[in-house]
């Protein structure tokens, strides 16, 4: 039986079965030097297991052609296993239709392709748009722009020290110019899950869509957009075990049918003429041109490898190592953790006195300990801590509390490297 087809039994999950996932990840096996690689970089990017990497090779090697339209065996296989894709990622956040997701180049694309096809089209001059001050810069800067062609305004929800927001303030920015809402479900500076369907439900009192970057949520939460009753919902793949280049907007059909398309080209029209053209329906309308077929096919892969795991039971094993680490690093004299709210994913930002995080780093790569150093695209959190940077850890549920124990060693070897 694969690793990926055992199920948690237990909250408290032993070494030996978490190694038996850590065998489905053939990069885990490497040496940094002459040191095991430990990787807690996971926020940034996942790492693939070989279930992902069979399924996109024999898609190469047996299934590989351009989907839609032609009626030759290999397309139709092909667009079979991409829309079986599409099917899979639908289950996978219960969305109450397949066409409601749409296939992007990842989460980034996923809020421009919002921007462009719903808020060119509905936000208007001195319209309001409410960010918080825990988003990545992926979900500031399109709206940004977007508010600089309209004349609209954006307004920021604040964090308190915990690093988590303050919702009272969240609802006093509401008035009646504002338009549209997007929040991260999960920080990925700090690990701050927050409380977006609460959020959700405010705004939509008050007849106002919400977009929620689920890009660090995805892989951590079980995520149910129904029951959430969010507006648009976008995560990327290789946060999940999967590719690198796809990623997913989740949107109710009727704000998508009312969006116009981001992008133009083949696949998303329905008839086209020098003098008009005419849109395909939705998701397709939004897809132009030859998708990433292989990395659809590998998404859903990776879908299924992470669902026969299940959400929940990652969940809880990743706050076992959360709780952990944060326990220990605590205990370290000059090491400060940054963001310490009560409810946050497997995510420790962390500064140490007198050590710029890029050396922290630096001497953590030559141990083998592979963390994230600088401002994590969130210059906004930085700034209101009044920090240029962070040294991030970010775990994993193929991550063991033997890499913890190493993060904790190789921090204190830095200590001593500035100390001597």
């Amino acid at each position: 039986m694969r690793a990926a087809d055992i199920i948690f039994q237990a909250d408290n999950v032993s070494a030996t079965f978490i190694h038996q996932f850590r065998a489905d990840f053939p990069i885990l096996n490497l040496k940094i030097g002459d040191k095991p690689l430990v990787y807690l970089d996971n926020a940034a990017s996942s790492q693939m297991p070989q279930f992902v990497i069979d399924r996109l090779v024999r898609y190469q090697t047996t299934q590989h052609a351009n989907i839609h339209r032609a009626v030759h065996y290999l397309s139709e296989i092909a667009t079979h296993e991409y829309e079986m894709a599409r099917q899979k990622l639908q289950h996978f956040i219960n969305a109450g239709e397949a066409r409601e997701v749409i296939f992007t180049s990842g989460t980034t694309d996923a809020i421009n392709l919002v921007m462009h096809g719903y808020g060119r089209k509905f936000i208007q001059k001195g319209n309001e748009i409410i960010l918080t001050h825990l988003e990545h810069h992926a979900n500031i800067v399109p709206w940004q722009m977007l508010a600089e062609e309209k004349g609209a305004i954006i307004r920021v929800v604040p964090i308190n020290d915990a690093g988590e927001l303050l919702v009272e303030e969240y609802e006093k920015l509401f008035n009646e110019n504002t338009r549209f809402v997007a929040l991260s479900h999960v920080s990925n500076a700090l690990g701050t899950i927050n409380p977006i369907k609460e959020m959700i439900a405010f705004a939509h009192q008050r007849g106002v869509p919400v977009l929620i970057d689920g890009a660090q949520a995805a892989v951590h939460l079980a995520i149910d957009v129904q029951a959430l009753d969010c507006d648009f919902y976008v995560f990327s793949a290789h946060k999940l075990c999967g590719p690198t280049g796809i990623g997913i907007l989740y949107g109710k059909a009727h704000q998508l049918e009312a969006m116009q398309p981001f992008k133009g080209g083949g696949d998303m029209i329905s008839s086209v003429t020098f003098e008009k053209t005419t849109y395909n329906e939705i998701p397709y309308k939004f897809e132009a041109g030859t998708p990433p077929i292989a990395a659809a096919i590998g998404f859903g892969a990776a879908i299924d490898y992470l669902s026969n795991i299940g959400l929940d039971s990652i969940a809880r094993y990743e706050h076992e190592l959360l709780t952990y680490a944060t326990e220990r690093i605590s205990m370290i004299p000059g090491v400060k953790i940054i963001g310490n709210s009560s409810s946050k994913v497997a995510v420790i930002s962390f500064t140490m006195e007198g050590i710029h995080p890029h050396d922290v780093g630096t001497l953590l790569n030559q141990e083998g300990i592979a963390v994230r150093t600088g401002h994590h695209c969130a210059q906004p959190i930085m700034q209101r801590f009044n920090i240029p940077a962070t040294s991030r850890a970010s775990f994993a549920f193929y991550n063991t509390k033997d890499e913890a124990d190493a993060l904790i060693e190789g921090i204190q070897t830095v200590k001593k490297v500035f100390l001597s």
